[in-house]
């Protein structure tokens, strides 16, 4: 998943969560240096083999995979 709304990845990251999926922030810091531009999105990372259960939690809960 790629967002610059932190409430997107905030409601991504619960939902993964609770569905036992282990997820990893990228570019956090570097979407907070660039301002509100929102030019550097954050990514949500999942493992391989947690990939296809995360995009069905995402998809079934409106959210775009960017």
């Amino acid at each position: 998943m790629r967002s610059s709304d932190p409430t997107s990845i905030a409601f991504a990251k619960a939902l993964l969560q609770g569905e036992g999926i282990e997820w990893f922030e990228l570019d956090v810091h570097m979407s907070v240096l660039e301002g509100s531009i929102g030019i550097l999105p954050r990514r949500l990372m999942v493992a391989a083999r947690d990939h296809f259960r995360a995009s069905a939690v995402l998809r079934d809960n409106d959210i775009a995979l960017g």
